[in-house]
């Protein structure tokens, strides 16, 4: 599903114009990039998903082309986890 199949669901289901829910969805996409860029707390919906910003320490790798080793440095990403009525859902 893209983002406007998404818009003319969450259109249909709520009664919204799709101008509304599309405005809704951009919201919901800012707000949780701010709580998550932020880092200091964890975007929460109960039983749906949880978002969370994660370290990840600096590491050795190796350049798969050359074999040659290279060091990638510590930074940050995002933890989703589904949350136990989207689990129930996809079983």
């Amino acid at each position: 599903m893209n983002r406007t199949e998404l818009v003319a669901a969450i259109s249909e289901r709520a009664g919204l114009p799709k101008k509304d829910a599309d405005a809704v969805l951009s919201a919901f996409a800012e707000i949780a990039g701010e709580i998550v860029f932020k880092g200091d707390e964890k975007l929460l919906i109960p039983g749906f998903l949880t978002l969370e910003r994660t370290h990840r320490a600096a590491r050795k790798a190796r350049n798969p082309q050359t074999g040659d080793p290279i060091e990638i440095p510590a930074g940050y990403s995002v933890k989703a986890t589904a949350g136990s009525k989207l689990k129930e859902a996809v079983k």
